[in-house]
């Protein structure tokens, strides 16, 4: 379960991520143990790098998929059926998405 006090320190962490600001290698291990974990925490993550990346709110339709958080956390991970397989595209998913 993640604690009060461990919300916290990730969200100040992330915040200090979508800022551009100095993040710590062992505070990143420590955001993506909980990541890894928890959906809420994948979602925070993938926001904080979103808002670090610049991609700017531009339109209605973009407002609409960054609530529906649709984007990958990698910008280049995009699937070609061509060069990629399916099943090794996926295997780099946050545990609980494997589960389901």
């Amino acid at each position: 379960m993640l604690t009060t006090t461990s919300r916290i320190r990730i969200q100040e962490i992330l915040g200090r991520l979508a800022k551009g600001n100095e993040v710590t290698l062992k505070e990143r291990i420590y955001v993506n143990k909980y990541a890894s974990r928890y959906q809420n925490v994948s979602r925070w993550l993938r926001k904080a790098s979103n808002i670090q990346q610049n991609k700017l709110i531009s339109n209605q339709i973009d407002d609409l998929l960054n609530g529906l958080d649709l984007c990958s956390s990698d910008p280049h991970a995009t699937y070609n059926p061509d060069q990629d397989d399916i099943g090794e595209w996926f295997s780099g998913a946050p545990s609980w998405v494997r589960k389901s």
